[in-house]
């Protein structure tokens, strides 16, 4: 805090000092709500539309009610109250987030509906009470004439409410764990409600406040926040973009973001495919012409660098990889064994960002950014597909990792994303890794070369290729000719990734073990 603000603030009234805060608190809040409910039911549209449609009807609710009570009960006094009340419920969204999270889904609600119960039970209370200083401050103004003692209020509440967002965004998350966050809002709402009473604390506001105090140091040790996973934690944080944890479960080391599994690795043997989507990394060395002319590989999305690193051992191939969150990459250094070199460049961007200034041209581009539930759109659209064809050579290959269902009403985002694939690409294939109908991974190929490969032809090359591994039942799950009729291609003005995701929200996603591998067909 600059030397100007901090004179500004010890200029602050009692009443305009809890408005700055609330601000602060409200919009704090706001922004981590998005990291509580994300483990639950996703980042989607719909669960950011229910957390800001949350607060603001909240924070309404206790303008109007604060501003038909303020005449009658505006003090410095109940402002102390309301800002320990609002502590309160902190402490207890912090230790009891699992609990309330549980009973706002037990609704019977559409799934883009689904989050919304959660979001009101855990964060409407805290930002009704919080509504209420706003209006209670405005009374006690010493300013003349309800213009401006409002604009004042209005513009304390804002201010506080840009410190709250930048400074939860770009400093707290990055640097603390949810639980703790939590704790440190709760105790500058306690701060600031013992503040605003100085120096004349009466003793039922001390007992309060020590008891508030004493809630949040309890909820602070509760580790409550958090989706359960298996195994030993040996590693958890909140990154920027997602909440990380890698597990330890036998000889299975598991990376979870916003509680997934996104990558394994066998601890005994971690060049061993443990997740059966993975072997059909290998897939694109039986469509292509010239196996042995795969020479640059392009990963978007590192995870645990499970295909990177085979790359590398098994086909000599230099490997970059664009991952866009610093964290994973440490992660993947410090409990993966993934180590840079001359063949492995790792690379902290944005995919499609890289892809538009990098000047290097790609034999295969692997697309491994989509989750089930948190698909960045502009990584799906017509225009990033001729993006990665511009930069694959002549007879380059697109591999894309999809999270979907190949059937039913799950199967949207699959279809619309094979459709857009079509409209750049002369020739796409699928192959399931589940049962039909089940949300699971979806790998799917895209070549350049208009002349199709059938089934038939890829059994034979697996039989005949030396690619280290065999993949004769993965080709029996060889898809073509998906119908898309009625799904859109997806472009940069119109990609509605959340409504073709909204139907697997809900359903269980399925990662298959992967199982004894046959070094090669051949």
């Amino acid at each position: 805090m600059s030397l100007s603000t901090g004179r500004a603030l010890r200029q602050l009234t009692a009443p305009e000092l809890a408005v700055f805060v609330s601000g602060v608190a409200s919009m704090g809040l706001e922004i981590l709500a998005g990291r509580i409910i994300a483990p639950q039911f996703g980042s989607s549209i719909y669960t950011w539309g229910s957390i800001i449609g949350v607060f603001l009807a909240a924070l309404s609710l206790g303008y109007h009610y604060g501003g038909k009570r303020a005449a009658r009960r505006a003090s410095v006094g109940r402002l102390s109250w309301i800002l320990l009340g609002t502590a309160t419920y902190v402490a207890l969204l912090i230790f009891a987030n699992e609990a309330l999270l549980a009973a706002g889904s037990a609704f019977p609600l559409p799934s883009r509906f689904a989050s919304l119960p959660a979001v009101t039970l855990l964060f409407g209370p805290p930002t009704y009470l919080l509504g209420f200083i706003s209006p209670y401050a405005a009374e006690l103004s010493a300013t003349d004439g309800v213009g401006e003692a409002s604009g004042r209020v209005y513009a304390l509440g804002t201010i506080g409410s840009i410190v709250g967002v930048f400074g939860t965004t770009f400093g707290l998350i990055p640097a603390f764990g949810i639980e703790t966050i939590g704790f440190l809002f709760g105790l500058l709402l306690v701060g600031t409600a013992v503040s605003i009473t100085l120096p004349s604390v009466d003793r039922r506001s001390l007992f309060a406040t020590a008891g508030v105090t004493l809630l949040l140091v309890a909820s602070l040790g509760s580790g409550a926040i958090g989706v359960s996973t298996g195994g030993q934690v040996v590693h958890q944080t909140q990154t920027q973009y997602q909440e990380l944890e890698v597990t330890d479960l036998g000889d299975t080391r598991t990376l979870y973001l916003d509680g997934q599994r996104h990558s394994a690795m066998d601890l005994r043997d971690p060049d061993r495919h443990v997740f059966s989507y993975t072997r059909y990394f290998h897939m694109p060395y039986l469509f292509a012409e010239k196996p042995d002319e795969i020479d640059r590989v392009l990963f978007v999305g590192g995870g645990g660098f499970t295909g990177p690193k085979r790359f590398v051992s098994e086909y000599d191939a230099t490997v970059d990889v664009v991952e866009i969150d610093p964290e994973v990459i440490r992660t993947a250094t410090e409990y993966f064994g993934v180590e840079e070199s001359d063949q492995l460049n790792i690379h902290n961007a944005d995919g499609r960002q890289f892809l538009r200034e990098t000047d290097e041209t790609y034999d295969l581009i692997v697309l491994d950014a989509y989750k089930k539930d948190k698909v960045p759109f502009q990584l799906t659209t017509l225009e990033f597909m001729q993006l990665t064809n511009d930069r694959l050579s002549a007879d380059g290959l697109l591999f894309a990792n999809v999270i979907s269902a190949p059937t039913g009403p799950a199967s949207e985002f699959y279809r619309a994303e094979y459709k857009t694939m079509t409209q750049v690409y002369p020739q796409v294939y699928g192959f399931q890794t589940a049962g039909p109908g089940v949300v699971q991974n979806i790998e799917v190929v895209a070549t350049k070369n208009p002349e199709p490969v059938t089934q038939s032809q890829l059994r034979t090359r697996n039989r005949q290729r030396d690619i280290g591994i065999d993949l004769e039942s993965e080709i029996d799950n060889y898809r073509r000719d998906e119908p898309t009729d009625d799904v859109p291609v997806l472009r940069d003005d119109y990609a509605p990734v959340d409504s073709l995701l909204d139907p697997m929200i809900g359903q269980r996603y399925v990662i298959q073990q992967a199982p004894p591998e046959n070094e090669t067909a051949g």
